[in-house]
């Protein structure tokens, strides 16, 4: 093995603590003379678990071995990758350099650890490459990840030779892209050891769909319009959707990301803590072959805060233009997003601190016009309430007089947060709990 992955050019910069880079080394130290089997036994075993728990988190079944394959062709990062995820496959000279890799690859695929076991008296390979896991919820794995590493590795197991092979990789990079954006919908932010921002995938976002969303019809399709121009190339604005709390603003976002992910859409959700880290996280996708919606829900700021500041220049007034693949798309419950006193409404409030007050309110309030699409969620009326009592129960088999169920759902916003899309579906949650 070690002899295979010396031979990775492309593929070559991998991690020296990698699976597979530490399995090639046990296999380079095993035939050495002298070589101790003990403590090679004890690193084969910790290598054999740290790929259970790969295939635990990711949810992976059958050959673990070659799904582990999988999952790092389409992880790898490099300049080729890169390219085929933007461009697809382009004539060139490295894709004889790929291919090489490829057929090194493929080898790995159907690598033989007999020998290996043999000497180090285990039969673990023997497990993991006929591996049956345990049924578990999809909540405790990534099931998109789970389908496209599977589904891949059958095919690249069934390749009958190199260039099938690489068929294979490139076509996924050219569909899905290459990393952890060609695997997730959804990201966080975090700072790395080095002070460098990465991507935190979001396993398993609620699965909620535009239609699920009962009523805001004319939201929802303001919202569509201006998703739909951005995937197309075409111009788009970042969007403001404000208003009631608990009337699906959050949700639509979250929706949106649903319907078009498998057109290449992708959402980075950041707090107000990390706007200072905009300029270092749009630097990092704007070259990618996605296309990026950063997700601020609940933007609101005190008057003593100045985070706002930093989204500014990151909307609209930097040097640098804000990438065409990037978007924001924020929630607020307040229209201007900076809380306002009767006190700002003076013209002129001539203070030690503030001379020009007028001037100052001027520069919180024009954040909110950087948002060239403002949507209102307003609280439903009455009658719309019942209608989405109505709609969520059916949905969630209740039987019930129609008097009866309205009813109850009007004594139970009464006491529970008042009208909104939120608190029916939280009656109909507190319905289905009594009903089981």
């Amino acid at each position: 093995m070690d002899k295979i992955v010396s031979e990775l050019l492309i593929y070559g910069d991998l991690p020296e603590d990698s699976i597979l880079a530490r399995l090639a080394a046990i296999c380079r130290e095993v035939r050495e003379q002298g070589a101790d089997h003990a403590a090679l036994r004890a690193r084969t075993y910790r290598e054999v678990k740290r790929l259970l728990v790969l295939a635990t988190e990711c949810g992976f079944d059958g050959n673990l071995w070659q799904n582990y394959l999988t999952y790092l062709l389409m992880t790898a990062e490099n300049p080729f990758t890169l390219t085929c995820e933007k461009m697809g496959v382009r004539e060139g000279s490295v894709n004889i350099f790929a291919k090489q890799d490829c057929a090194a690859f493929k080898r790995l695929f159907h690598y033989d650890f007999s020998e290996l076991e043999r000497a180090l008296d285990v039969n673990c390979f023997s497990v993991i490459t006929d591996y049956r896991a345990i049924e578990k919820p999809e909540l405790m794995y990534n099931k998109s990840v789970s389908d496209h590493v599977q589904a891949l590795s059958a095919r690249l197991a069934a390749a009958p030779d190199t260039d099938a092979f690489f068929g294979h990789v490139t076509d996924f990079y050219a569909a899905y892209g290459v990393g952890e954006f060609g695997l997730n919908k959804s990201f966080r932010i975090q700072h790395s050891e080095r002070g460098r921002v990465t991507f935190q995938p979001i396993h398993n976002m609620e699965k909620v769909k535009l239609c699920d969303i009962v009523g805001y019809e004319l939201q929802k399709q303001a919202l569509v319009e201006n998703t739909e121009a951005f995937l197309a190339g075409k111009r788009a604005n970042n969007v403001l959707l404000y208003g009631d709390s608990g009337t699906g603003k959050s949700t639509s976002i979250k929706a949106i990301v649903n319907e078009y992910y498998d057109r290449g859409l992708r959402m980075i959700e950041i707090y107000k803590h990390q706007f200072e880290d905009l300029s270092q996280v749009i630097a990092q996708i704007k070259n990618r072959n996605y296309k990026f919606i950063i997700y601020m829900d609940d933007l609101s700021f005190e008057e003593f805060e100045i985070e706002y500041k930093f989204l500014k220049a990151v909307i609209e007034g930097g040097v640098e233009t804000k990438p065409d693949n990037v978007l924001i798309y924020a929630t607020s419950n307040r229209r201007h997003l900076i809380r306002e006193t009767w006190g700002d409404r003076s013209d002129v409030r001539m203070t030690e601190q503030d001379v020009h007050h007028s001037d100052t309110m001027e520069e919180k309030l024009s954040l909110a016009a950087r948002f060239g699409v403002a949507i209102n969620y307003s609280k439903p009326t009455r009658e719309e309430y019942f209608n989405i009592v109505r709609v969520l129960a059916a949905r969630a088999g209740i039987e019930m007089p129609e008097k009866d169920l309205l009813a109850e759902a009007t004594r139970w916003e009464m006491h529970h947060g008042g009208i909104s899309g939120r608190t029916a579906g939280q009656f109909i949650n507190h319905l289905v709990g009594k009903k089981r």
